[in-house]
């Protein structure tokens, strides 16, 4: 079974006659353990051009010390890392496909190999508090490491180095500062490595580094926003492939960013690269859509079931809901994972880093940020005002552009927050006016998907000799709120487009 530990620590550099200061009285550490000495052996997996460490990423098999197992080391969103544990298993060459699952949004489909491997003599050291808890490990490292890359054997390279661990394990992060000064005045220095891998093979050029441009220029804000939303497109690919809670619908909103950024500066970039990107993320969108439809789904009507009146639910209306609903969500995850261990996908991502790195630059590209901002929020404004004026009084079509309004609403709303960079709280206050349309449109839209679900449920249930009642009532609760929103909609509406919230784009 596989464990997840946070990793906080800190790394130095130390030459051999560096010795260990006397940390006990100081940051709350009133002892400091006798050192337990380990052999630790390990191999380091990657690609042939090193892209798993290119991301900051170790893939690893390690036996000795008190966690042997296979390592899987990613970034954290607030700068850290995350490692994952599985036990070592049958297999020394093979990762485990949990773990390679984990990085196939960097790996593509290639293949990984043993390329590092280290032998480290490593003395730990724990430091406790006055009631004996364990608030940081230090541990002084004796590493030996042969370079496994070269095709030559005879060209296979070995260094050796000696480096301090700090890592937290109870203790506060201030402990870690702390400890680095006590460290640093007895000699230490910081590491200007983030790993032992990267310091034996070397690091890889960053990936996602945008080229350098004018500043304050539209394409230099634009591409900065565009490669943190390929980064969050990147964290969260693994998370969606685990079906991790609010992963696939976080996915699915980055991939509408990125989609929503492209069509709102088309004239920074060249359209004849940014428009099949595009096409390409309204394809991923839709594979994250149905599963992302199936939960929203399955949840609201599930919950909608459960807060009726006992008497209300004629039937096995719960146990159809689950049964039928988790088998469409099955179904669903089943193609996103097909689909994200695709070529397609894989070159979807390849483009997209291709944009951030040599971003095909537009006849707008260098233009004043300020000036170009404004006019393409104004444009999609424009959009937002059209699909309003095009909803019609009733009929079937209102629902359908209903919904295009939202969407409409969904992208001025993305590029006010862009825009918020620079203009600060007039954008944000069209940004949140936007959302408040979207928002109200969105749950109206999950009324009409839900009514549909409702329908075919009822068939099903009448169709199998039950009594439809239940999904009846819940279709017309769906019909009300529907109702509701509409009602609510003049008034938002009449804030979202008064002309005060757009003097700013003037």
């Amino acid at each position: 079974m596989a464990t997840t530990v946070r990793e906080v620590e800190r790394k130095f550099d130390v030459d051999d006659s560096f010795r260990l200061p006397d940390l006990s009285g100081i940051a709350g550490i009133a002892s400091v353990d006798s050192p337990d000495e380990h052999e630790l052996s390990a191999t380091y997996f990657d690609t042939a051009d090193l892209r798993l460490l290119g991301h900051k990423v170790t893939l690893r098999r390690r036996t000795g010390g008190t966690d042997a197992g296979w390592h899987l080391k990613q970034p954290a969103t607030d700068g850290e890392r995350t490692e994952v544990r599985l036990p070592l298993g049958r297999s020394t060459t093979t990762p485990p496909r949990s773990l390679r699952t984990g990085v196939e949004v960097h790996l593509r489909g290639a293949p990984v190999a043993p390329v590092l491997r280290l032998a480290t003599r490593r003395t730990l050291h724990r430091l406790r508090d006055a009631q004996g808890l364990v608030l940081a490990e230090i541990s002084d490292d004796l590493v030996t490491a042969t370079d496994l890359t070269p095709t030559d054997p005879q060209a296979v390279t070995v260094t050796a180095w000696r480096e301090i661990e700090v890592e937290l394990v109870e203790g506060r992060p201030g402990l870690l500062r702390t400890v680095g000064k006590a460290l640093r005045k007895a000699g230490a220095s910081a590491s200007g490595s983030g790993s032992k891998a990267a310091r034996a093979l070397g690091v890889p050029p960053a990936p996602l580094a945008p080229p350098p441009l004018p500043e304050g220029s539209a394409a230099a804000l634009v591409l900065a926003e565009l490669a943190g939303e390929v980064a969050a497109l990147h964290c969260w690919d693994p998370l969606a492939r685990a079906d991790a809670p609010d992963a696939i619908h976080q996915m699915r909103v980055t991939v509408r960013r990125l989609r929503s950024t492209l069509a709102t500066f088309r004239p920074v970039f060249d359209r004849e690269v940014t428009e099949p990107l595009r096409a390409e993320l309204a394809w991923l969108g839709g594979v994250l859509g149905a599963a992302r439809d199936a939960e929203v789904i399955q949840e609201r009507l599930i919950a909608a079931a459960r807060s009726e009146p006992p008497e209300l639910l004629l039937g096995p209306v719960i146990g159809r809901l689950r049964t039928t609903l988790s088998g469409q969500r099955r179904t669903a995850m089943a193609g996103v994972r097909a689909e994200l261990s695709g070529p397609r996908y894989f070159a979807l991502l390849d483009a997209l880093d291709r944009l951030v790195a040599e971003p095909p630059l537009g006849e707008r590209a260098t233009h004043a940020a300020t000036a170009v901002l404004r006019r393409r929020v104004r444009s999609a404004w424009d959009r937002v005002r059209s699909a309003a004026g095009a909803v019609p009084e009733t009929g079937d079509g209102r629902d359908l552009a209903l919904h295009d309004l939202r969407k409409a609403a969904k992208r001025a709303r993305y590029a006010a927050e862009l825009a918020e960079r620079v203009y600060g709280r007039p954008a944000r206050r069209f940004g949140k006016l936007m959302k408040s349309v979207q928002t109200l449109l969105g749950e109206h839209q999950d009324t009409v998907v839900t009514r549909a679900v409702l329908r075919e449920l009822g068939v099903q249930a009448h169709l199998a000799g039950e009594n439809g009642f239940s999904f009846g009532r819940m279709h017309g609760l769906a019909e009300a709120a529907a109702d509701q929103a509409e009602r609510e909609l003049p008034a938002v509406w009449a804030a979202a487009s008064a002309p005060e919230a757009r003097r700013w784009l003037a």
